[in-house]
């Protein structure tokens, strides 16, 4: 409720989609008064063309997502490295019952790692690398993770500290890897792109489950295979572009057009 009343529609997608009367009424609400009167007669001169939609098929964006060869390059990797992501995001907190550690403490402990997580992914995104941000993110947690599941009296106590690093490490690639995804895609597909990461990231956290019990009842190390799978997942990271600094594109044919350019050795144009 309080999203329908206080948030508006991106202008940028209303524009592509063709309805640039409420982008631009979208924009002279949020802009100042000595602004506004400017975005009429800007509108008015740009011209574009509009991506050719299927309506009446839900699936159309998914559709073009998958066609496109480079946006498919794209669309796996980051499917992939959110499943990974999910997976620990999702089943780290479920498997500290299993650490050597006060249970109550342990998840107040974690459920605070997001926090500075979320605060540092804020402050410095605008200096992070995209791809390099999230592989070494990746391989931290799983590092952390892997040496989780060590045995030994130095490790035990060890443990709590290296399960929260591990997941703190998750949660910020995590958030990188979401705002990487936004950068990947052009506005037609954006939000369809997103969502399915999403949901590779929740399709992960189902595996989480199953593998704090098999722990339990075959002694099988969870943290272990967390710590190889996000680890593994992580690599696909060196499968994409940097977007650091890149403009937004609105269509697929201007965001062909963008790569096409840079693997020519055009360069790109700063947003």
């Amino acid at each position: 409720m309080l999203v329908h009343f206080f948030v508006r529609e991106s202008p940028r997608w209303l524009f592509v989609r063709g309805r640039k009367e409420e982008a631009v009424a979208t924009l002279k609400s949020i802009t100042t008064p000595s602004h506004s009167s400017c975005l009429t007669w800007s509108f008015s001169e740009v011209s574009f063309q509009e991506e050719r939609w299927n309506n009446g098929n839900v699936f159309s964006t998914i559709k073009m997502l998958v066609q496109k060869r480079w946006a498919f390059r794209r669309l796996l990797p980051v499917l992939v490295i959110g499943f990974g992501s999910g997976m620990v995001y999702y089943g780290m907190p479920l498997g500290l019952g299993n650490l050597s550690f006060n249970l109550y403490l342990s998840v107040t402990l974690n459920a605070l790692a997001e926090i500075p997580s979320s605060l540092i992914t804020m402050l410095l995104i605008g200096k992070l690398n995209r791809k390099f941000s999230v592989l070494a993110f990746t391989t931290l947690s799983g590092i952390f993770s892997i040496m989780c599941a060590l045995k030994g009296e130095v490790w035990t106590r060890l443990q709590i500290g290296l399960e929260l690093l591990s997941f703190f490490s998750a949660c910020t690639a995590f958030d990188i890897l979401l705002i990487f995804t936004i950068e990947l895609f052009p506005t037609c597909v954006r939000n369809s792109a997103t969502s399915l990461v999403r949901q590779a990231v929740v399709f992960g956290g189902v595996f989480g489950p199953m593998l704090v019990a098999a722990e339990r009842r075959d002694g099988i190390s969870s943290y272990g295979v967390f710590g190889l799978v996000i680890g593994c997942c992580g690599l696909f990271a060196v499968c994409l572009p940097e977007t650091r600094g890149r403009a937004l594109c609105d269509t697929m044919d201007e965001e062909e057009h963008k790569e096409k350019a840079i693997c020519n050795g055009e360069g790109d144009v700063l947003a």
